[in-house]
């Protein structure tokens, strides 16, 4: 088992994106785990941040997708 499969949000992520670190800022505020993935290593990531919740993925910093995607995954309340 890798260290990726222990978490199941990632989040694509570059060091100048602001809206990545307010993203980050508000998932550990809510005290929930994710994995912080650089995005510019991968070739298709044409926005940031992207994050991935069990599959589903969702662009932009779009607080209400994020939060249905965490409730369905079960990780939201």
């Amino acid at each position: 088992m890798s260290i990726e499969d222990n978490y199941v949000i990632k989040i694509y992520t570059t060091p100048t994106c602001a809206y990545c670190h307010a993203l980050m800022d508000w998932l550990d505020s809510k005290n929930i785990s994710y994995q912080e993935c650089d995005a510019t290593r991968e070739p298709d990531m044409k926005t940031v941040p992207v994050t991935v919740i069990r599959g589903k993925r969702i662009e932009g910093f779009d607080r209400p997708g994020i939060k249905k995607a965490l409730k369905e995954a079960g990780l939201w309340k």
